[in-house]
């Protein structure tokens, strides 16, 4: 968007704010939609229906169903990593179950209580196609990477040989993402701290001799 553009006004909202918010409800709608009817069986029509917005507006924001979802993946990934990073900086002490129960609970809590967020990163991007996997296998990189900068902040941390820690770190995000799905579709669904506290075992056991 050019800067005349954004300095340009519609019913005395800059069309740059109109726009942005345009953008976050269609990612909304799509949330919804791709949570209810799957990513498979939706397409841009439901979306921009659920939206109230017109395919034209569609296509100014996204060059296609894939690319909302795309964007949609990015998003929650995007605030999970970020609040990740903060309860691993905010953590009262570097001891390993505190630090382990902070980074956990904020996983959890960003992607684990909105089950439509679950479903998308755990459920709908898997088989959307070759572009979508790729974009999922380089997400799991960026969380291995995180794993690494958590490791190293906990007291007695230890960072194994590259080859050793890049499975590990593997094993451990698997792990995390089955367990975070299962319980954020399962019902009843036991109190989240119990599966924070299963996940902060997990992760002590793995990067620390204590268990």
């Amino acid at each position: 968007m050019s800067r005349a553009e954004s300095n340009r006004t519609y019913s005395g909202q800059p069309v740059a704010e109109r726009r942005v918010a345009r953008r976050a409800r269609f990612l909304d709608s799509a949330l919804s939609v791709f949570a209810e009817k799957t990513y498979a069986h939706s397409s841009i029509s439901d979306i921009c229906a659920h939206a109230g917005l017109s395919r034209r507006q569609f296509y100014e924001e996204f060059g296609s169903r894939e690319d909302i979802l795309l964007a949609l993946y990015d998003t929650i990934q995007d605030e999970a990593r970020d609040a990740v990073l903060a309860a691993n900086d905010r953590a009262p002490s570097r001891d390993p179950r505190t630090v382990a129960a902070s980074v956990m609970t904020a996983y959890i809590e960003s992607v684990g209580t909105d089950e439509r967020r679950a479903r998308i990163i755990f459920v709908e991007v898997v088989g959307a196609g070759p572009r979508v996997e790729q974009y999922h296998l380089a997400r799991r990189t960026q969380w291995a990477e995180l794993f690494e900068v958590v490791t190293r902040t906990i007291d007695g941390g230890v960072v194994d040989p590259p080859e050793r820690f890049a499975m590990v770190s593997i094993a451990f995000i698997g792990a995390v993402n089955d367990l975070a799905h299962h319980w954020s579709t399962a019902s009843p669904r036991t109190s989240a701290s119990v599966l924070v506290d299963v996940l902060s075992t997990m992760l002590i056991a793995l990067v620390t001799d204590q268990t």
